[in-house]
């Protein structure tokens, strides 16, 4: 044997050996740490290997069954908990709310936000960005009736532009996502803003490019090894970018509420954000800045203008699939509002089957399967384990939607999910389509006013039909990034 040989056995013996030293330090180091159980990751990579972007939700629910409601997953070297099924996730996130209301890193905008706003804040920032955004968009969406006027304008306009197509097939995604947007831009920016002028377009062009890049492999793999990701080049290093003139966009419209302020009159959340930091300029602990503000419009946006609109998709498509639910909706509407004025909030109550068939949309769609990352505050013991104070959690709201102890048909569209006996509402706390606990949405109550008045005045005066035929198959969620999507799809609207 020449030298050269005996110097390339030793190399790759000393690799070898070097490498399962390695691997039996860091399996042992892995081992004693009391976290919840889960497939054995590798040093560096951790779970990579068991990682399938495109299956992501299949993989964590085949490893709810295998490991049982809680589990681990290394990505890179960070442990990340997960958390399933109705009485796992109520544990977690209800009864140990306050350890379990962190927000977990977000590596696809933590660089960007840096801890500010309303979805990224933590600490005493975040409680007071959430009491604040609480109260205002419930005084906003629950307390005034110009917002539900301004939902039964956007929906009268929307009915309006679909009688144009005089019942030809048409895709209605970007109809009900202007009409939804436009209730937002009321909200958050007040009557003085036109959206239908080229600003608004380009800040709602940000908000669909930021979701694209976060929904592209490239910027799954970013969040999940950032580690890694950090030096390749790719198209999620442009989030930080488009989110920077996303916020410059939004401080535009700051200036003009600041130069047309009335503090004695409120005309919108940023308003509400402005007169709150003239109250509390003297305060130097005060969290009411300029940073906060932009920050917040700027979560407010990512988390509410999309998935309204998509839960409403996936309603006409549910619809579409069965035309003898839609006979019984149409049936109560008739019979509760009849066809000559426009459904009221009021209404809502004395609608069982409306309110089963929106509650069972949201169930079933289960828009954002795994649900924004949480983090634990503190040391915490959960259910024989130690979790670290800062480590990532999921509470994966697809194992509460598709609980069989909850549901009877888990898989299975059905309303009755939330009728009772007598074919009353029957509310069941194993829907969490606005998350639950400390970190609940906190534009929910503005989201099920919309839902509702959308929903009953296009079926007040359409038949929803379609030439396909469309299966079970068709209407079962499709993850699209951190969303489920429903599969494109045309429709007729034919008046009645």
């Amino acid at each position: 044997m020449s030298i050269m040989d005996t110097i390339g056995v030793g190399t790759l013996l000393l690799l070898l050996i070097t490498s399962i030293f390695i691997y039996m330090t860091w399996n042992q180091m892995y081992k004693k740490r009391n976290l919840p159980p889960g497939p054995t990751p590798l040093p560096l990579i951790g779970n990579l290997l068991h990682m399938q972007m495109g299956e992501i939700t299949g993989l964590l629910m085949k490893l709810w069954n295998q490991y049982g409601p809680v589990y681990t997953l290394y990505f890179g070297s960070r442990p990340v908990v997960f958390i399933c099924g109705y009485q796992a996730v109520k544990e977690a996130l209800v009864d140990h709310a306050e350890e379990f209301a962190g927000r977990g890193s977000l590596p696809l905008l933590d660089k960007f936000t840096q801890g500010y706003g309303l979805a990224f804040a933590n600490g005493e920032r975040w409680k007071q960005m959430r009491h604040f955004s609480f109260k205002t968009l419930k005084d906003f969406g629950l307390g005034k009736k110009s917002t539900e006027l301004k939902i039964q304008e956007e929906a009268q306009n929307l009915v309006n532009e679909v009688k144009k197509r005089n019942g030809l097939p048409i895709d209605p995604s970007k109809m009900i996502m202007d009409a939804v947007c436009n209730v937002f831009c009321f909200i958050i920016f007040g009557n003085q803003f036109d959206y239908k002028d080229e600003r608004c377009s380009t800040l709602f062009s940000f908000v669909e490019e930021i979701f694209r890049l976060m929904s592209s492999s490239w910027g799954q793999m970013e969040d999940t090894f950032p580690q890694l990701m950090k030096y390749i080049p790719g198209p999620h290093k442009k989030i930080i970018a488009v989110s920077e003139e996303m916020v410059a966009c939004i401080q535009k419209r700051v200036e003009i509420n600041q130069a047309t302020l009335d503090p004695t009159c409120p005309r919108d959340y940023i308003d509400c954000f402005l007169i709150k930091m003239e109250q509390e300029k003297h305060n130097p602990n005060t969290e009411f800045n300029m940073r906060n503000l932009l920050l917040s419009v700027h979560s407010l946006l990512l988390g509410a203008t999309d998935t309204t609109a998509t839960t409403l998709k996936h309603a006409l498509l549910i619809l579409l699939t069965y035309p003898e639910i839609q006979a019984k909706l149409h049936k109560e509407i008739d019979q509760v509002i009849g066809r000559n004025r426009f459904p009221l909030l009021s209404d809502r109550s004395q609608m069982p089957y409306t309110e089963a068939v929106i509650n069972e949309v949201q169930r079933f769609a289960d828009i954002s399967p795994l649900n924004a990352a949480r983090a634990v505050t503190k040391d915490t013991q959960f259910r024989g384990y130690t979790i670290p104070k800062g480590t990532n959690v999921n509470a994966l709201l697809s194992t509460v939607h598709r609980d069989p102890s909850q549901f009877s048909t888990p898989y299975k569209f059905n309303p009755n999910h939330f009728l009772d006996e007598n074919g009353g509402f029957k509310k069941n706390d194993a829907m969490m389509a606005f998350s639950a606990g400390k970190r609940r949405c906190p534009g929910e109550g503005l989201a099920l006013i919309e839902l509702f008045l959308f929903f009953t005045i296009i079926l007040q005066n359409f038949t929803l039909t379609s030439e396909k035929k469309f299966t079970d198959n068709d209407i079962a969620p499709k993850l699209s990034g951190f969303l489920n999507q429903p599969i494109p799809f045309q429709l007729s609207f034919i008046a009645r």
